[in-house]
């Protein structure tokens, strides 16, 4: 029987823990297609005029943005995630444009985060 060598790859992939909001962008008017690649329900979300998408540092920040979110206005918390650091809201456009103004703010402000200006199309 002859001893078969196979090489193996060791992949090693490492984050460095910083504090920021990396990405932070506002998406008025979309389309319902965008809703339901997402994954959010287009019988609460379809009404609503925007989403908002943000990306932080460490990835556990999500949920301190995501109370944050909910409580500064009327929007609804589409995704968050402790694990990648990606938080989705949506609203009427003025809701989720004070929302992620408030996040990025306190984030900055208070927490000492290193922020990206919050971008709107």
């Amino acid at each position: 029987m002859a001893n078969e060598h196979t090489e193996q790859i060791r992949i090693v992939q490492e984050t460095v823990a910083g504090k920021e909001i990396t990405f932070a962008h506002v998406m008025g008017s979309p389309d319902p297609i965008i809703y339901q690649k997402l994954g959010l329900d287009p019988h609460v979300d379809y009404r609503s005029a925007a989403i908002g998408i943000m990306n932080m540092t460490p990835p556990e920040s999500a949920v301190i943005a995501s109370d944050i979110a909910v409580k500064s206005g009327n929007v609804y918390l589409g995704f968050a995630d402790r694990f990648t650091g990606t938080l989705i809201i949506t609203g009427v456009i003025s809701d989720v444009m004070s929302a992620m103004n408030e996040i990025v703010d306190y984030f900055r402000d208070s927490l000492g985060y290193v922020t990206c200006d919050v971008t709107k199309r």
